[in-house]
């Protein structure tokens, strides 16, 4: 049961937190916003097979992508494609260019954490 529900969020004031992931497999759905971290935001991410998440830009954030189930390609600006799978990471610093691609026959399913580095202490 998630926690999130029954905790009082208040400016700056951050609270040790427990919050469930979805158990289907909606496109999008975000874990941590602005509202409850410091500099971290993070989300769940499921793509069919074939599909993208479009290229975008870390800008001032750096980014862990965490792959829970499936295979996929990150492509990154001067790296090209690169293959990942369940039980990997990649990391993406900022001002990356980057997109993550389903090259797989089922679900990509991964978790992104982004943290921004213009507020980092």
């Amino acid at each position: 049961m998630s926690e999130l529900k029954d905790v009082p969020i208040n400016g700056a004031d951050r609270v040790p937190l427990i919050i469930d992931l979805p158990a289907g497999s909606s496109d999008y759905f975000e874990i941590i916003g602005k509202s409850l971290t410091v500099t971290l935001q993070s989300g769940l991410v499921t793509l069919q097979p074939g599909q993208d998440i479009g290229s975008h830009n870390t800008e001032n954030y750096e980014e862990l992508i965490v792959v829970l189930k499936g295979h996929g390609e990150v492509e990154t600006d001067g790296f090209g494609r690169r293959k990942i799978t369940k039980g990997q990471i990649a990391y993406n610093p900022p001002q990356t260019q980057h997109n993550v691609y389903n090259v797989g026959s089922g679900i990509l399913r991964y978790i992104y954490i982004v943290a921004n580095t213009a507020k980092a202490m």
